[in-house]
């Protein structure tokens, strides 16, 4: 029997993130990334660091103001 689909939103929870412009091996939790010109480097709220995708970026996250 399979369950109904539902539909969820991401909490929301503050990151920081920098723009690199050069590329980078990044240490995540899920091993080794390669980040490209462009991308963003997100730490996690655990401390954690992950490459993204501009367009991705844009469509996932909106700037905090102070």
């Amino acid at each position: 029997m399979k369950d109904k689909v539902k539909k969820f939103r991401k909490k929301p929870v503050i990151v920081e993130a920098y723009k690199t412009n050069e590329e980078l091996m990044i240490q995540t939790l899920e091993g080794n990334m390669k980040a490209s010109p462009g991308d963003w480097i997100i730490t996690g709220v655990h401390g954690e660091k992950y490459p993204c995708k501009p367009d991705i970026f844009e469509k996932t996250y909106e700037l905090v103001e102070d």
